[in-house]
């Protein structure tokens, strides 16, 4: 099935042709289907989010600090600086070592760095300093994907939905698994899921993105489709 390689080539590189920004990417990256133009919920999507909270913690030891610290972590990372945005995040977990999303954020950054465990080992950290970490887990599940380590990956997309049952994102890329593993129904149930979450949501570009997918999928065995 011509379509599944292409879903398999997301796997193999989740991050080629990625324009995402830690601060403000909400929405979907560029790119990463060529044809469809539809990609995965990738681990720094939705992270503006949570970098603007660590703003707003009342109470929390040098509060500014900590923002300044990321913000500057995020500027690098932005630009490409993957190496530095890393130091960057690493003097941040010095100060601050039980920073749930400074962890976060380097596992981003060894991500991008084609270092797959210690991405992994990252966002583990996260999740033992918070446990119902459901983006963590997406982006473990990320990472075992683009390994071909299918069922590993849908284990830990599952453990982001028992979290959050609404991810929407999660459930794309659980069905997207699926889907590369011959388990066609399955797929087009999750990615239903989704569409409806996006939809109770009013997440129009998400909405069009997963029906996008649904064709795709639902005609990717009709022998006329080229």
């Amino acid at each position: 099935m011509k379509l599944k390689h292409k879903l398999k080539s997301v796997f193999v590189q989740p991050l080629s042709c990625m324009m995402l920004s830690i601060i403000t990417a909400i929405g979907i990256s560029p790119s990463v289907l060529a044809v469809t133009g539809i990609s995965l919920h990738m681990p720094e999507q939705s992270a503006q989010k949570q970098s603007q909270k660590l703003a707003q913690f009342s109470g929390a030891e040098q509060p500014a600090e900590r923002s300044q610290l990321i913000q500057q972590a995020n500027a690098l990372y932005n630009q490409g600086n993957f190496k530095d945005a890393e130091e960057n995040l690493r003097k941040f977990l010095k100060k601050f070592p039980e920073d749930a999303f400074g962890h976060f954020q380097l596992g981003n950054t060894l991500f991008r760095q084609n270092q797959p465990e210690a991405a992994i080992s990252a966002y583990r950290e996260a999740i033992r300093i918070r446990s119902q970490y459901a983006l963590a887990y997406n982006a473990i599940g990320m990472v075992y994907a683009s390994q071909n380590r299918w069922e590993e990956a849908i284990t830990e997309y599952q453990k982001a939905l028992e979290i959050n049952p609404s991810y929407g994102e999660a459930l794309t890329n659980v069905a997207l698994v699926l889907w590369q593993t011959n388990k066609r129904d399955e797929a087009l149930s999750s990615l239903e899921k989704a569409l409806n979450i996006f939809k109770a949501q009013n997440r129009n570009e998400k909405v069009k993105q997963i029906e996008q997918i649904l064709r795709e999928i639902k005609t990717a065995d009709d022998p006329s489709v080229s």
